[in-house]
């Protein structure tokens, strides 16, 4: 049976400008970057994370968020943090653009969402203690 998540792919016009963005704004770490012979396979990751990120190029449209289109679905992503008011104070100096000015409570727990440089949307989120 299947056991693992091992990649997720996130579409980026630009994989030098997403591996800024992801690494040096996000603050998740480079993992591989190898030329293939479909293009360039660059990943990044959360420290401890198994699962890795793919910034596969695409030209851009393609596999990007319609523009003008309020979307109300989760991106692509969904990072977890321990203290999400902290890191959003953290990310919100290194430039990362977010939707709302500030985290919201939910039931959940605290959520906000990034974009990256291509309009992906990335939820942040801290998950409620003792559930």
């Amino acid at each position: 049976m299947l056991s693992n998540i091992l990649y997720v792919t996130v579409y980026v016009t630009d994989q030098d400008r997403a591996l800024r963005f992801y690494t040096e704004g996000l603050g998740l770490e480079k993992q591989v970057d190898h030329a293939g012979p479909d293009g360039r396979f660059l990943t990044v990751k959360a420290s401890g994370s198994p699962v890795e990120i793919i910034l596969w190029q695409l030209p851009e449209a393609a596999g990007q968020p319609a523009g003008g289109l309020e979307v109300v679905a989760p991106g692509p992503l969904i990072l977890e943090s321990d203290n999400l008011w902290k890191d959003f104070e953290v990310l919100q100096d290194r430039g990362v653009t977010f939707i709302d000015p500030e985290p919201v409570d939910y039931p959940f727990g605290v959520r906000i969402e990034a974009v990256d440089p291509d309009g992906n949307r990335i939820s942040l989120r801290q998950q409620r203690r003792g559930r």
